[in-house]
This record gives C-alpha cells, structure tokens and sequence, in this order.
C-alpha cells in the first residue's frame, strides 16, 4: 500500500452515485476533527490480499508486523466490496478504539481496528466523529 498523486476529491469524484454521496458524507464527518493533518489517497495490496484505495487522514511512523517502520494513516475510509469500512490505528490502553468503542457505533461490525458497515446510515455519526477526535487526541505527533 502506497501513497498516491490522485486526490482523494478526485477519487471520490469518479464513485457512482449514491456511494459517492456516502463517502463524501463520511470524509467530511472525518476530515472535520482531523483538519490540519494530511488527507492522502493510498492504493495497493491490502489486508487478505485485495487490491484497495483508501483515503488515509493524518500520519505517523508505525512498526509493522515485520518490525519495519513505515508511514501510515490514523484513519482510513475505504469501499470493501460490500460494506464500506473506515480504520481506526489508534489504541488506549492496549485495545484499539474500534473495539473498545464498538457498542456506540451503531449497526457495525468491528474488526481489530475496523469499522464496517453496510450504508452511512447504519453508524452513529457523533460516535465516529468523537472516536475520531480520540484517536487524534492520543496521537499528537500525526501530522
């Protein structure tokens, strides 16, 4: 997975409707409490193999599975085949904030630090907007 020189009003541009009214409301809910940080589109091979784009808000150096430092994103919005997903890399107290907030979302499924769910009406929007300020909270370095 990589950064890329598409933008992410570009990519959400190209969506058909009325997913591209879905993402634009999500990337709005989120980009709200992350102003200032980075919003980049990152494309590649992801997580079971599949090829994504996910726009990333914020950055931060983190180790990977293989103990290698790499850029990545605090918050990922991205379309899955059938859900869409947003992916929280934050954790307090050992316990990524998806999880550990998963009962205020709305109707979502939660993975280790994602959220997923069928259309934007199904998650509670000031749960994620206050998930996201907390993740932003505990990551002051995320520029």
């Amino acid at each position: 997975m990589e950064r890329v020189t598409e933008t992410p009003d570009d990519y959400l541009a190209a969506q058909p409707s009325p997913l591209r009214e879905q993402l634009t409301e999500l990337d709005r809910l989120i980009a709200a409490p992350m102003v200032g940080l980075e919003r980049v589109l990152w494309r590649g091979v992801f997580w079971g193999g599949t090829e994504q784009a996910i726009i990333g808000y914020g950055d931060y150096r983190v180790r990977n599975s293989r103990g290698k430092e790499v850029e990545w994103f605090l918050v990922g919005l991205a379309v899955q085949k059938n859900y869409l997903s947003i992916y929280i890399s934050a954790a307090e107290d050992g316990v990524y904030l998806s999880k550990k907030y998963a009962a205020t979302l709305g109707t979502v499924k939660v993975g280790a630090s994602s959220i997923s769910f069928s259309t934007v009406d199904d998650i509670d929007a000031d749960a994620l907007v206050a998930l996201v300020t907390k993740a932003r909270t505990l990551y002051p370095d995320v520029r």
